[in-house]
């Protein structure tokens, strides 16, 4: 694995260059959706809506059911593992073998390059797990209820916001795959989920508060979906981390020195 490009003060001929970029768009979307990447993300989704679609024919519709697949396995589990990969698939390789030097070369603004990257991330997310965690909960409790509203709309929230934890994290280090994978499956899924005092600083326990909101309390008390914190409280932190994970991955894209610049 080649060594990241060294650090420095940003060139002084970089473009400053609107919030999103076609072509960076474009060439994130293609490095994303490669044969055998498009694979794995198709693997998870269809995973996750045929075991809700046998669920649904051997058990019949069961909303507590819905919550443990559709919300502990499809949101909680899901979502932020597809974070993972889009988030740090989105720039890391690039990084990794050097290859970001060619875009960096361009008079683009650097947090043009993040927020576009950050943005094809967010969408592959809620593509490939946000909308099939509603999905899934559709299949299983039907349209009667806004359970399935609720997981479809809470999933896509954490989805935006872990592509661009995730793409920061591909930023600042080349373990980024690793790191995330913790971070995924052993804080999100574990401790934000089931230790008190650390679900406050989860994400999808911030995204669990708009869910919540849509479902309604005691339908969340009941089948153990409640929030640790206000649908206030759970959107600001959302965005917060939204827009300030997407700027510092800009800024840290804008200390990458090319040959030659002093």
């Amino acid at each position: 694995m080649s060594a990241q490009p060294p650090l420095a003060t940003p060139p002084k001929s970089e473009t400053i260059g609107g919030p999103f970029n076609l072509t960076v768009a474009q060439l994130t979307m293609r490095g994303l959706l490669g044969r055998r990447r498009v694979i794995f993300l198709l693997a998870l989704p269809g995973l996750l809506i045929a075991l809700a679609i046998l669920i649904r024919a051997l058990a019949g519709q069961d909303d507590e059911v819905t919550a443990g697949v559709a919300g502990g396995l499809g949101v909680a589990v899901f979502v932020p593992l597809m974070g993972v990969i889009a988030g740090t698939g989105a720039i890391a390789p690039e990084i990794d073998d050097g290859s970001i030097v060619y875009l960096l070369a361009k008079p683009l603004s650097r947090h043009t390059m993040a927020t576009t990257k950050a943005l094809v991330a967010m969408v592959t997310i809620v593509v490939f797990s946000g909308l099939p965690a509603g999905l899934a909960a559709f299949l299983m409790s039907g349209a009667d209820n806004d359970l399935a509203l609720g997981l479809l709309v809470g999933g896509c929230a954490a989805g935006i916001a872990y592509g661009a934890v995730f793409l920061l994290l591909g930023v600042v280090t080349r373990s980024a795959v690793l790191f995330g994978l913790l971070y995924a499956l052993i804080w999100e899924a574990v401790v934000g989920s089931f230790v008190p005092g650390a679900k406050t600083l989860s994400i999808s326990q911030w995204a669990a508060s708009i869910t919540e909101a849509i479902i309604g309390k005691d339908t969340a008390e009941s089948l153990n979906m409640e929030s640790a914190v206000d649908l206030g409280v759970g959107i600001t932190l959302l965005v917060i981390v939204t827009i300030g994970a997407t700027w510092y991955a800009g800024r840290r894209l804008r200390s990458i020195r090319l040959a030659g610049e002093e």
